[in-house]
């Protein structure tokens, strides 16, 4: 009989598990690559660093539904402004947010908030899970760690996962149309205002360019498997620096 020693049992497993490594790596690069080529091209994305976005839509909170109007401007993961509007029960109701590195701030009404560290840091994964899907490229960056997760059903459709660990150690899933290349579903843990942890899965739906990159122009969003917010993108625009003042301390 055969018997390999402690030496080559070890030697044997380092092999597999470099030979698993690349062919996880050679995958996750597929699936990547196709996302990027899918969205508009390397080049195009590689120039989105500021973007604009607005939407309307609704926002359901334990089954009541309002209209929301929503305006964003991101500028890298680490500066961003938003803008919300919304009627509640005839209630016009104005909300906005802005982050300057390390520093943030939130606006409702007339009464304007600091952000503490947690909040910035929960502001700044929210930027990223809404990057991510725009351009996909942050994953390629070594802020990101990314590897293969099992494929996965989407909408009733064959789907690529990754599973990603972002800048902040925490992790999410983004899945891709097999067929398309497009993200589809991106699942992670978030934080609420008032400090409460859902899990969220958004949905990408009805892509649409917009000189030339492509953006899902309806979104929805589940919060623990309740309808959370639907929303229509209705102009989406790359800019080559934010407007001055945007990013400014809100009074």
């Amino acid at each position: 009989m055969l018997r390999l020693s402690g030496t080559a049992f070890l030697a044997a497993g380092l092999v597999l598990g470099a030979s698993q490594a690349r062919g996880d790596e050679a995958q996750v690069k597929q699936v990547l690559d196709k996302a990027i080529k899918a969205l508009g091209g390397e080049e195009k994305l590689s120039k989105a660093h500021t973007i604009f976005v607005k939407g309307k839509g609704k926002l359901i909170l334990e089954g009541n539904e309002s209209d929301i109007s929503t305006e964003a401007t991101a500028e890298g993961y680490d500066h961003y402004c938003s803008k919300f509007e919304g009627d509640f029960g005839g209630n016009h109701v104005e909300g906005r947010s802005v982050l300057n590195d390390k520093k943030g701030w939130r606006k409702f009404g007339e009464n304007v908030m600091d952000m503490d560290d947690d909040a910035v840091k929960n502001e700044k994964r929210t930027i990223y899970l809404m990057l991510v899907p725009t351009t996909i490229l942050p994953l390629k960056s070594k802020e990101f760690k990314v590897e293969s997760a099992p494929d996965e059903t989407v909408d009733g459709k064959a789907a690529a996962a990754l599973k990603v660990v972002g800048p902040d150690g925490k992790d999410f899933t983004i899945s891709f149309d097999k067929e398309s290349g497009l993200p589809v579903r991106v699942v992670a843990k978030v934080v609420g205002f008032q400090g409460e942890e859902f899990v969220q899965e958004s949905l990408y739906k009805d892509y649409k360019d917009f000189g030339g990159i492509k953006k899902a122009t309806k979104i929805s969003v589940k919060r623990d498997g309740e309808e959370f917010v639907r929303q229509e993108i209705v102009d989406f625009k790359v800019m080559d620096k934010a407007p001055a003042g945007s990013f400014d301390e809100l009074k």
